[in-house]
């Protein structure tokens, strides 16, 4: 610490920022960290834990549709969006609690305000400055809102946990997880949702085959989906609003929420005056262990801009443990990490998708199979799953899983942990399936698709 307050100190309280703070802890480092919102960050206070606790809710009125097909007759069911806010916050207030419980136990002081850099090892923290060896940042992301007129009526996926009521009518500007989930998520619970992306197809970045396929699934649930059009403006009407489209449509809702991106949390913290060097887009600059431009500060997480997930954040903080304070410097695999999007029906993917494994691999072996899950046979509900693997034809090395379908996030980080161990298709195919299941498919797919269905759609 050598005549510093601090070992260590954090600025960002969500999870790469705690595990960080933690495990730093725990190697005997005098840690500090501070937070200007709420502990538990973007993932737990307001993005995936909420989220997924609403999609868990708008999904039951699937579940009441369907469970005539298996002989129950259930009421007219009602749905009260203050209860479901109100036990959500309820739920977040629990885990912000463990966080700082978790920080307490571990040793770890923590302060609740603004933090930036003065200099290189000075961080003022409100009204008070302390000093520190090193500092690690960890403040993740925020929304960003398109520059058409009118957005000052809208909101971002912040916003959309603490609405007072459920909007009838839900414009959703996106084509991103974040979109393609509140637009589920919205339309679940009963609204009128439009979803509109500039793009030609969702969930850009993602496999064709998921891209096309969830696009089918959500329009069939009733979500109005167009593509390759923009909000030009939205206009403030005395009831409602009305947003203008580049086709020269307009569409009058009750809610508009922007889902175009989010970008990293760098404002007022001190970075350029000290000389960490920013990315064009603001994320700061760090090489593969996660030093910035500056010897003793760090980043991880969503502000690096590197692979935006809260499990990465977390194993990165991991890595700068390791790096720092164990002395078994190591940098963070960002390979072959799985993902997931909590969609209508959900998403789970791990590798490559088709058009980066054919640049990577040259020839491939593409196995797909599109069926309706065993649940869906007696409710007659029209959902289909869809399941691929990518199979560079060379080596029969697995290089991509991907799936569409109920239980898909589930099911693929079981698949991740085969892609990461290297394994082939032949280990697939001997492996036994567990029937009836759907993840079984994966290890039944014998024959790949002719080649010329094997190609990546544009």
């Amino acid at each position: 610490m050598a005549g510093h307050d601090y070992d260590l100190f954090v600025i960002g309280g969500g999870s790469g920022g705690v595990r960080g703070a933690r495990m730093a802890a725990a190697t005997g480092a005098k840690v500090a960290i501070a937070e200007s919102y709420r502990y538990g960050g973007t993932c737990v206070i307001r993005g995936c834990v909420p989220k997924k606790l609403l999609s868990y809710a708008s999904h039951f009125h699937e579940d009441f549709e369907d469970a005539a097909g298996f002989g129950w007759s259930v009421p007219e069911p009602s749905f009260d969006w203050t209860r479901l806010i109100a036990n959500k916050d309820q739920e977040i207030d629990r885990l912000e609690g463990i966080y700082e419980k978790l920080l307490k136990t571990a040793g770890v002081e923590f302060f609740h305000g603004h933090a930036r850099l003065l200099d290189a090892h000075t961080v003022e923290v409100g009204d008070k400055s302390f000093t520190a060896e090193t500092i690690l940042i960890a403040t993740g992301g925020t929304p960003t809102f398109p520059m058409e007129p009118g957005w000052e009526h809208g909101i971002s996926s912040n916003e959309a946990f603490h609405l007072e009521a459920l909007p009838k009518r839900v414009v959703i500007n996106g084509g991103g997880f974040i979109a393609v989930e509140f637009a589920g998520i919205f339309n679940g619970l009963g609204s009128e949702v439009t979803q509109i992306y500039r793009g030609p197809q969702i969930l850009r970045g993602f496999d064709d085959d998921i891209r096309n396929t969830l696009a089918g699934e959500i329009v069939k649930k009733g979500i109005n989906l167009i593509v390759e059009t923009t909000i030009e403006r939205i206009e403030k009407r005395e009831k409602d609003l009305l947003v203008h489209l580049s086709d020269g449509s307009e569409i009058e809702c009750d809610l508009v929420m922007a889902a175009t991106g989010r970008s990293p949390n760098v404002h007022n913290l001190g970075l350029e005056e000290v000389g960490v060097a920013l990315a064009k887009n603001g994320a700061i600059k760090v090489d593969e262990f996660s030093k910035t431009s500056v010897d003793n500060i760090y980043a991880v997480g969503d502000v690096t801009d590197r692979i935006n997930l809260t499990p990465v954040a977390i194993q990165e903080a991991m890595a700068f443990v390791d790096t720092v304070y164990r002395g078994t410097p190591r940098a963070m695999d960002h390979a072959d990490v799985p993902s997931a999007v909590f969609s209508h029906p959900p998403v789970g993917t791990v590798g490559l998708t088709e058009l980066q494994a054919r640049e990577r691999h040259g020839e491939l072996d593409i196995y797909r199979s599109t069926f309706r899950p065993l649940k869906h046979t007696l409710s007659g509900r029209d959902e289909k799953t869809m399941m691929k693997l990518i199979v560079a034809k060379d080596s029969q090395r697995v290089v991509g899983v991907h799936m569409v379908g109920l239980d898909a996030p589930e099911i693929v980080q079981g698949m991740a942990v085969a892609i990461k161990a290297g394994a082939t298709k032949q280990i697939f195919d001997a492996t036994v399936g567990i029937h009836p299941t759907a993840a079984e498919e994966f290890v039944t797919m014998r024959e790949p698709i002719p080649g010329d269905q094997a190609k990546a759609a544009e």
